[in-house]
């Protein structure tokens, strides 16, 4: 019988690998987890804990604008900067510990070093030089921003990584991409006072989104004042005077920043991982290629999380190592969920959508029924502000099951959470309709759009 030095070896410490570890100890087993940089990952340390305290502090303009209409004088207001960053550090550090003290409680042995692979049940720890041994290994070490490392100039640039540290608040920012990443910090940036712009390839930003959520986003972000370039690219960037950076598009134009932001996706961090001494097999992006239960090709080698390109979202991530342990120490085989997962974008105003877009559900579906209110919200009639919330369902004609359903207004995520259970639970427009509303709220609209608003059969709207 074969002796290993542990029962399980992870490789990360971000959300999953901690799950994964903290969950393992507990069980009695003999774990040991690696982190070279610090505990909690993307998602704590420079992802989506500190984003969203950065949202929280990029809307306080438009809440001192708003107090006005409520009869209140707010004086003077000033922001600085470095205090932000600084309370930023003093949150995440705390969360680290919390991490920490987790993996301590339950008796996981701690390594502050880069793991590698050094063959299928073998990991050497470059700290040291040292090769330990585990019955089975985990990788959980996430992924980082595309670098684009063949645009001239790439490294004049910053990423989301870097955004959050910045020595000092640029007076103006080139935002590039269209996803949520570009589309959060545009608006954080300017909600700061930082002039704006970005730009994308694509002919509306957040593609992948419904087109009601892409459209509202973009209309509300113009009319606050951010730029929005569509169809064009940056082609080259270099340095100007005073540090600025001097930016040409593939359309001729050329724009003076103070900085470029380039967030353009995101992939794992397998390079330098040992995965070819291990036999581990990728994909033509480098993600690790798993089957249903997280497994790779090599036994007693498993990855999960952002390393396998599945979903890349925290919670997906703290799902798969719950079925990791349910799977392999608990003898209770689950695959993970992928299905149906409720996300948010945390742009001004929020999107939360959970299911099939209406373009999607179109290429499902052969008949429709999409039922969409929109509307200026309650706060917005004493505010003086001009916004527009936005809700929607798509129904299934069929059966009347909800098959999508999309919110762009204030707290939006904080709707999607409860929709993604109602919608897991199979929910039908029946249903909905039966359901009393809670007045006054904005999601009272979502139990009473009683007729559709239109339908689209064979994928054309009637």
């Amino acid at each position: 019988m074969t002796t290993f030095d542990y029962d399980l070896f992870v490789i990360g410490g971000g959300s999953g690998g901690v799950r994964s570890a903290r969950l393992a100890a507990g069980m009695g087993k003999k774990v040991a987890i690696a982190e070279e940089f610090r505990f909690g990952g993307t998602c704590v340390i420079r992802g989506c804990v500190p984003k969203k305290l950065y949202v929280y502090a990029s809307q306080f303009p438009e809440h001192f604008e708003d107090a006005a209409g409520f009869g209140w004088q707010v004086g003077e207001t000033r922001f600085d900067w470095s205090a932000l960053v600084a309370a930023k550090e003093k949150e995440i550090t705390r969360l680290e510990g919390l991490y920490r003290k987790g993996l301590e409680n339950s008796g996981a042995a701690i390594l502050a070093t880069r793991a590698e692979l050094a063959g299928p049940n073998t990991v050497r720890l470059k700290a040291t030089g040292e090769l330990v041994t585990a019955e089975r290994i985990l990788i959980a070490v996430g992924g980082h921003p595309t670098p684009h490392a063949d645009l001239p100039g790439h490294e004049l640039c910053i990423s989301s990584n870097e955004a959050f540290d910045l020595p000092v608040l640029p007076k103006s920012i080139l935002i590039s991409g269209g996803g949520y990443i570009a589309v959060e910090f545009a608006n954080i940036f300017h909600g700061l006072g930082v002039e704006t712009t970005l730009i994308y390839r694509g002919k509306q930003i957040l593609s992948r989104f419904d087109h009601d959520m892409r459209q509202g986003v973009q209309s509300a972000m113009i009319a606050k004042g951010i730029r929005i370039v569509c169809e064009d690219i940056i082609t080259s960037v270099a340095e100007g005077e005073g540090g600025s950076r001097v930016v040409r598009t593939k359309a001729g134009e050329t724009l003076t920043v103070d900085q470029v932001m380039l967030a353009l996706g995101r992939v794992p961090n397998t390079g330098g991982l040992g995965l070819e001494t291990a036999g581990v097999a990728v994909n033509e992006r480098g993600a690790i290629l798993v089957d249903d239960y997280s497994r790779t090709n090599v036994p007693g080698i498993f990855a999960l999380g952002d390393v396998t390109d599945r979903v890349q979202l925290t919670p997906v991530a703290i799902h798969e190592a719950m079925c990791f342990i349910e799977t392999e120490f608990r003898g209770k085989p689950v695959s993970p969920d992928h299905d149906l997962i409720a996300t948010a974008v945390f742009s001004q105003p929020e999107i939360g959508t959970v299911g099939l877009s209406e373009e999607a559900a179109a290429k499902v579906f052969d008949d429709l029924e999409i039922y969409r209110a929109e509307f200026r919200p309650m706060k917005a009639t004493l505010s003086g502000r001009q916004e527009k919330t936005i809700m929607k369902l798509v129904v299934n004609a069929a059966d009347r099951k909800v098959v999508g359903a999309h919110i762009l207004g204030h707290e939006a995520g904080e709707m999607a959470q409860l929709l993604g259970i109602s919608l897991k639970a199979g929910v039908t427009k029946d249903d909905f309709d039966r359901t009393m509303a809670v007045h006054p709220t904005a999601t009272e609209e979502l139990v009473t759009m009683y007729q559709p608003s239109y339908r689209v059969r064979n994928g054309q709207r009637v």
